[in-house]
């Protein structure tokens, strides 16, 4: 336990020191998601496409991994063949985003993942770890659908709930567990806003895709959704 203790201490100071590190126009340009930016990505990972046999510039991820994590951007691949160097606010280049590719197989396009939530997820994380080896299991205060559960985070030594900003609403969006014992957002709240979108599904298809559609984020960090009884609900795994 002391151990995790000084992780979650050690996460919480480099955060601190990365914001000492950089002035604070360099700041805002690592947290500003620039079209002109990933439009110059897209560009570079198109012609690397074409010239070389449809091979796409990304890193080999396991075939388990989740859809939205699974094509981050190789910008050595890029560089400096097709890119100068990696935009300003790519975690390559000292930013909060990642690069990453949706549709790879059919239409190769640029997204962002906001690392600050992935960030966010492993503190709550780490401190459910921490909670665990003393209690063992996890304190559940809800569960939410079959192996989605949401916890009671005072016990775990929270003062109020903890949540994610929405990249699409901005909204605070709750933290949720999935029965893998993973920590994931909920994005339903966001999914409601685009119900008649999420309308045109059939029940069982992920409609995870409506809320990247026109907006340069991917829903990293979260479980497969549904439509049913023209409601947003987590898609059930078998």
């Amino acid at each position: 336990m002391k151990k995790l203790s000084f992780i979650i201490l050690m996460c919480t100071l480099i955060s601190i020191l990365s914001g000492c590190l950089y002035p604070q126009d360099q700041l805002a340009q690592n947290q500003t998601p620039y079209e002109d930016q990933i439009q110059s990505v897209q560009t570079a990972v198109n012609k690397f496409k074409k010239e070389n046999s449809g091979i796409l510039p990304i890193k080999t991820k396991d075939m388990s991994t989740p859809i939205y994590l699974k094509y981050p951007i190789d910008f050595t691949r890029l560089i400096p063949g097709y890119l100068s160097d990696a935009p300003g606010n790519s975690f390559e280049n000292g930013g909060i985003y990642q690069y990453v590719l949706v549709d790879a197989e059919t239409n190769p396009t640029v997204k962002l993942i906001d690392l600050r939530i992935a960030e966010k997820l492993r503190d709550v994380g780490l401190r459910v770890q921490v909670y665990r080896e003393k209690h063992t299991y996890p304190p559940i205060k809800k569960t939410l659908s079959k192996g989605v559960f949401l916890l009671n985070y005072k016990k775990i030594g929270f003062k109020e709930e903890p949540f994610v900003i929405s990249p699409y609403s901005q909204k605070n969006l709750p933290i949720v567990m999935g029965n893998d014992g993973d920590f994931y957002v909920d994005y339903s709240m966001d999914l409601f806003e685009k119900i008649d979108e999420a309308k045109k599904f059939k029940t069982g298809q992920d409609i995870r895709s409506i809320l990247e559609k026109d907006s340069p984020f991917v829903p990293a960090y979260s479980l497969p959704y549904t439509i049913k009884d023209g409601q947003p609900v987590f898609l059930e795994q078998n």
